[in-house]
């Protein structure tokens, strides 16, 4: 069945991706909560995934299932009729099916996981719904029209395969250019493990975490045009931050991987230069947020390439931050002194040589 969602608001999702859903026609719970599986490949115990997730009490399962066929889908169908299958077309990035996703469902929070992720404990659907929501008293005393969800995101602690906490947590470091022009930020991140309740980090490492449906989509989700996961991760954490959104680490939910972490990409690519000009070059003045045309010569001399190649990118991200220039609620730079203030103990700033644009 071709699935046409036409629900979302134009800035989320607007180019859906060729695909084929099957299942799904069953709510195994009503907790409000569901879950999107990704599919990391290898083999894995399907059913036995299943099953702990419908004994978690998720209202739907959706799984994205790669560009092959699956000769086990109407089986897992008729078994687990909460789950909904999403069999993709082509390959496409981790942002994508995550957006895909979310509009396949209704729930107003939603769990991203992996295949090879496994739920140690605190994954009980309802207990979690009540964790991340405001209670009625404390929504009584908020503005009308808050969010009943805390924040964006809310991502778990994760372990390794020996139990060991892995370094998740993830802060913004900038790196200083010795270029006399404006263009003279790169960023990267910086790793660190949990340590409290609720504290910062940047994005959701791995794409994993507890998401406010109407949030997520209002934010626009994942940018599916920045193919390098680094990038695109980066980009959805300091969009976040800047729009006045929250990503925060709970205790509470804590998961292992099964396997080993692949290494980062982290070249300064097409997808870095979006994520630049979108996140890292607007300025905040006031009310809303601007890129001077005056910035463009100091970004053609660090990026070189062909001038009228530049020139258009440049433009067009230039008018988007325009278009998104009241939403901005911060720019890069307030938004690392808002993190040195709370994480004073984190080493956020690092001076360095010359970096990559």
């Amino acid at each position: 069945m071709q699935r046409v969602m036409n629900t979302i608001p134009i800035i989320f999702n607007e180019t859906i991706p060729s695909y084929t859903a099957v299942g799904g026609s069953r709510r195994s719970a009503a907790t409000g909560v569901s879950a999107i599986l990704l599919n990391r490949g290898g083999r894995y115990p399907r059913r036995t995934v299943f099953t702990e997730l419908e004994k978690a009490g998720f209202d739907y399962v959706i799984s994205l299932e790669g560009p092959h066929d699956r000769y086990d889908l109407e089986d897992l169908s008729a078994c687990f009729p909460f789950v909904r299958f999403i069999i993709l077309k082509d390959t496409i990035s981790l942002g994508e099916q995550i957006n895909l996703a979310v509009s396949e469902i209704d729930s107003s929070l939603f769990f991203v996981l992996w295949n090879d992720l496994r739920i140690l404990y605190g994954g009980d659907a309802a207990k979690i719904s009540a964790w991340f929501r405001v209670s009625r008293e404390e929504l009584l005393k908020l503005p009308p029209g808050t969010s009943p969800i805390r924040r964006l995101c809310t991502v778990p602690v994760i372990q390794n395969s020996d139990l060991e906490t892995l370094p998740t947590l993830t802060a913004p470091v900038f790196y200083r250019s010795k270029l006399p022009w404006k263009f003279r930020n790169a960023a990267k991140s910086l790793y660190f493990s949990p340590q409290a309740e609720a504290q910062l980090s940047l994005f959701p490492f791995d794409g994993v975490g507890i998401y406010d449906r109407d949030r997520f989509i209002q934010l626009g989700g994942f940018d599916g045009t920045i193919r390098n996961l680094y990038w695109q991760l980066m980009d959805f954490g300091f969009r976040s931050h800047l729009w006045g959104e929250e990503i925060r680490c709970t205790q509470l939910v804590r998961l292992s991987y099964d396997g080993e972490m692949g290494p980062e990409d982290t070249s300064a690519d097409a997808g870095y230069r979006r994520f630049y000009l979108r996140n890292l070059a607007p300025v905040f003045r006031k009310d809303s947020a601007y890129i001077s045309w005056r910035f463009f010569p100091g970004y053609f001399l660090k990026t070189g390439g062909d001038p009228l190649a530049a020139w258009g990118e440049f433009w067009e991200n230039r008018q988007w931050v325009r278009t998104n220039s009241r939403r901005f609620q911060r720019d890069a730079r307030i938004l690392t002194g808002l993190w040195e203030q709370e994480a004073p103990s984190e080493k956020l700033n690092e001076p360095q040589q010359d970096s990559q644009a």
